[in-house]
């Protein structure tokens, strides 16, 4: 006897083709909720990588460029001279406004610290590198419900963009709270008509943007995990304060090997 499932028709070409492209939709929205998830990370460690060893490396440049200087005036050596320049002008050189800026500012204006150091007030170092895990929760639920990949007409799109930037800067700021009333004024607001099923060549084109953009997402990804600051956060994804602990310990090594190196070379050049 054959049963209702054995009669049941085969799914369309068409139908298929539409669970593919669904599929590929939802496989993009995660791969970039990961994706700005690591850069937000990386940013966050990098400025306070800045913050927190950033006069321990001037002070090692500052030492080399000390140390070349000592060697170059005992030898007089040419080569000895130009290395000593050269380390010389790695010494603070003067930035760009956008070096000046870099860190320091977001689509909201100048970050707490940036303030604090222009009005001269005590500058309190950011308690976390890395959003908490309430906040990364509500940033993915809110990534994956108000993607603009999911609208279907250009208003919604661009309602959906326009809400997806404010989600992003207070992710990037680690702002639980405001991501809670976000998800919340999301959860309010207008809900989108149902997706109608779409021709054959439209989703055929879908499915060309969706893997462009995964590629592009890809280079992106690549990018942040190769560069010094991705590279080491890889190397402690769970705990980047204690790296940070540990590279101010090998800096402060370093630091007293230049200064004994130095007190050396014009101990010797004094004699």
């Amino acid at each position: 006897m054959t049963t209702p499932e054995a009669e049941a028709e085969p799914a369309r070409p068409e139908e298929r083709l539409e669970q593919a492209v669904r599929a590929a939709e939802q496989a993009l929205i995660e791969f970039e909720i990961a994706v700005e998830t690591f850069r937000v990370e990386v940013d966050n460690f990098s400025r306070l990588h800045h913050q927190k060893l950033g006069p321990m490396y001037t002070r090692l440049d500052e030492l080399d460029a000390q140390i070349a200087e000592a060697r170059a005036a005992r030898t007089g050596d040419p080569e000895d001279l130009r290395r000593a320049e050269e380390a010389r002008a790695r010494v603070m050189p003067m930035p760009g406004v956008e070096e000046l800026f870099h860190g320091w500012m977001d689509g909201d204006g100048l970050f707490p610290e940036a303030v604090a150091m222009l009005t001269e007030q005590p500058v309190r170092p950011p308690e976390r590198v890395r959003p908490s895990d309430e906040a990364r929760k509500l940033y993915r639920d809110l990534a994956r419900k108000a993607h603009p990949d999911l609208a279907q007409e250009d208003s919604e799109r661009l309602r959906r963009e326009e809400f997806i930037t404010r989600v992003n800067a207070a992710y990037a700021r680690g702002d639980e709270a405001l991501l809670r009333e976000l998800s919340e004024e999301w959860a309010a607001g207008p809900v989108p008509p149902e997706r109608e099923p779409a021709p054959g060549d439209v989703l055929y084109a879908r499915l060309e943007w969706l893997a462009q953009r995964k590629e592009m997402l890809a280079a992106l990804a690549r990018e942040l995990e190769e560069s010094a600051i991705g590279s080491m956060l890889k190397l402690a994804p769970d705990d980047p304060d204690r790296l940070l602990e540990e590279i101010a310990e090998q800096l402060l090594t370093d630091v007293a090997n230049r200064e004994r190196e130095l007190a050396e070379l014009l101990g010797s050049s004094s004699a």
